[in-house]
């Protein structure tokens, strides 16, 4: 086994040719090497299924390669694609006769033996317990990466198969057909008697689309390892098309003051190519003032520079899967969930765009340092690095970073800084006056004014009940509607329907005992089985159904609905003194064990962040009787029937 992996040469778990694979894939010793590798590569070890996986599928393929004469191409196992963070089962390579070029051969590796799926949803299946993408769609989108991200230069062809070699003819027909006539129809699917080693060789490598590629010399072998991946000018342009055609995000007032100054501080940059100075532009701004779309439409700018290399980086997986659909399926790669690691194909010119930094993590377990370290390393690696940040979201305590520490760190590391503070409200049907009031509201020393109307609708419910109607009268009229709470129930529902109902409020009122119980939103980060009404949970804010589930902080925040319902739970109580927090009552594991005042800013900020997802209108309710007083003494009371 090469010792390729973790080098220059790319992230891999064997490099070689299919002979020499032959050797080694059924030893024990390759195996726990395997296993080995991939935890220094990727921090954890592979799961059991995975490594069993690799125990089964393997053998399975070198056979059928050898059978089919194939035994010169060289070989990659678990390919990493660093633009996306995914990896190929298995990577051919070989060249044409006659020519000088590099051809790929994507292979999907599966032993499944049975699957079955909606006909109305061909290219959804569930195997098992499991619910997954089609085989031939999956190496459609391996093809279509190493098509978009490997540089021209290489000359190189990409092609696909998906290799089933415990698969029966029904099972493979079956999946002929789901994709017959479709994108995805390119990529051969072959099955157990297609693999058969005693038929001609040049059948089966005819069946896995290889039957004309032979040696590949090692100089371009070596040439495609150590080529960096980076998105192509035609799949940004077509990105940036994307964006740009779209009529969600348009830029008014100091929004697009603010785009101007980040394209000044990208092209000044450009000017002073390789003087290797770090400049940071800063965008603060409360909710609703555009901080997401300034993002997006930066990103498709940036996306039509000569030389572009941009990514737009969200350290919330719901934010960046939205993201990613409204920038359309090329993006995938450019637009990334940002957590613990640095994204993969950054270049001294490259300009990152971090939305949500306040998010950002800083430490594991509890904030040790006064700035996320992961950042720190960004803004040494980019040209330009923006940042989008509301310090009053920040709603736990491994998250988060403030200004004051960012000019500390700039200063600190010699880097240009420029600040753009936006003020213009686009949420909350452009009120300054209602979140100036949620402002005061959820503060620690907050006695805001009862709420004396205006353009935007904001009322008390009296109960869950009430809370629901509302929002279904919403849903009904054709407008985005949900119902968000505090952390306060647990959460341990299935990823697969049905949901179990664990928000469960009890109140009493002149006509008896009431029970009111609706599930959380999925958990699962893609469509669950076959309905249709329960989104996953990046999606829950926008898709069909998502208002008979409630959503919680992780799932709102950073998106935005028509009208917002806001459940206040135990955890966040006022009393005749102010606020007070018990974090006993919340089932947030990285909280519910803080002190209580520690705890207290995190859950004014939490709420804080809920009251201000609707862009037309909210209503507040508490479990706690005096809280619902409280309320009650600001608000006036929805006038539908409790």
């Amino acid at each position: 086994m090469s010792a390729a992996a973790g080098t220059d040469r790319g992230q891999h778990l064997f490099d070689g040719t299919v002979a020499q694979a032959v050797e080694q894939v059924r030893d024990p010793g390759f195996i726990a090497d395997c296993v080995r590798r991939f935890t220094a590569l990727h921090g954890d070890p592979p799961g059991e299924a995975e490594r069993l996986s690799w125990e089964r599928s393997w053998p399975a393929l070198v056979d059928a390669l050898v059978a089919a004469g194939l035994s010169d191409l060289h070989l990659l196992l678990e390919y990493h694609l660093p633009g996306t963070g995914e990896r190929v089962d298995a990577l051919l390579l070989g060249c044409r006769p006659g020519t000088s070029a590099l051809t790929a051969v994507v292979m999907e590796l599966k032993q499944w033996t049975r699957a079955s799926w909606d006909a109305s949803r061909p290219l959804s299946l569930d195997v098992g317990d499991r619910q997954v993408k089609h085989p031939a769609r999956q190496v459609g989108g391996y093809v279509h990466y190493l098509d978009n991200w490997v540089s021209d230069s290489l000359g190189l062809t990409v092609r696909g198969a998906v290799v089933l070699h415990n698969a029966g003819p029904d099972l493979v027909g079956a999946l002929r057909e789901a994709v017959a006539g479709g994108a995805s129809a390119a990529y051969p699917i072959v099955g157990r008697e297609d693999l058969v080693i005693s038929q001609p060789p040049r059948s089966i490598a005819t069946r896995l689309d290889c039957a004309d590629l032979e040696f590949a010399p090692a100089p371009l072998v070596e040439t495609f390892l150590r080529t960096r991946h980076r998105p192509k000018p035609a799949l940004l342009s077509r990105v940036a098309d994307h964006i740009n055609g779209s009529d969600r995000f348009p830029l008014i007032g100091d929004q697009d003051t603010a785009r101007l100054e980040i394209l000044d501080a990208v092209d000044a940059v450009g000017a002073e190519r390789g003087k290797h100075r770090r400049r940071i532009v800063m965008v603060t701004g409360g909710p609703g003032t555009g901080k997401t779309a300034i993002a997006l439409r930066m990103f498709a700018d940036l996306a039509q520079k000569q030389g572009a290399n941009p990514r737009l980086l969200c350290p919330s997986a719901a934010l960046s899967q939205q993201l990613t659909r409204a920038a359309g399926d090329g993006a995938k790669g450019m637009i990334k969930t940002f957590t613990s690691g640095l994204p993969t194909g950054l270049t001294d010119d490259s300009v990152a765009l971090v939305d949500e930094v306040h998010r950002a993590h800083t430490y594991p377990g509890r904030r040790r340092s006064e700035f996320p370290v992961v950042i720190e390393q960004l803004i040494s690696r980019c040209a330009v690095t923006v940042l989008f940040l509301d310090e009053r979201q920040i709603v736990r305590p491994t998250e988060g970073t403030t200004l004051e520490e960012l000019r500390r760190m700039a200063a600190r590391h010699g880097h240009e800084l420029t600040h753009i503070d936006l003020t213009t409200q686009f949420r909350c049907n452009g009120s300054q006056v209602y979140l100036r009031w949620i402002d005061a509201l959820f503060s620690h020393a907050g006695t805001p004014r009862p709420w004396a109307g205006g353009e935007y609708d904001l009322a008390h419910a009296e109960t869950p009940r009430q809370l629901e109607g509302w929002t279904v009268a919403h849903i009904h009229a054709g407008r985005g509607a949900r119902i968000a709470a505090g952390f306060c129930w647990p959460w341990k529902s299935p990823e697969r329907p049905p949901l179990l109902p664990e928000v469960s409020i009890d109140w009493k009122d002149a006509e008896g005992e009431h029970r009111w119980e609706r599930p959380w939103n999925s958990r699962a980060n893609h469509v669950t089985g076959d309905d249709l009404g329960v989104p996953p949970r990046a999606f829950w804010a926008t898709d069909t159904g998502g208002h008979q589930q409630v959503g919680c902080i992780y799932t709102a925040q950073g998106l935005e609905y028509d009208y917002g319902a806001v459940i206040l739970g135990d955890d966040l109580v006022r009393t005749s003194s102010g606020w007070r927090a018990h974090p006993e009552k919340s089932h947030d594991e990285a909280l519910r064990h803080l002190p209580a005042q520690e705890y207290l800013t995190y859950a004014l900020n939490t709420y804080r962040v809920l009251a201000t997802r609707g862009t037309r209108g909210t209503r507040l309710y508490s479990t706690d009787p005096g809280t619902q007083r409280y309320l009650r003494s600001l608000l006036p009371t929805d006038p539908a029937r409790p």
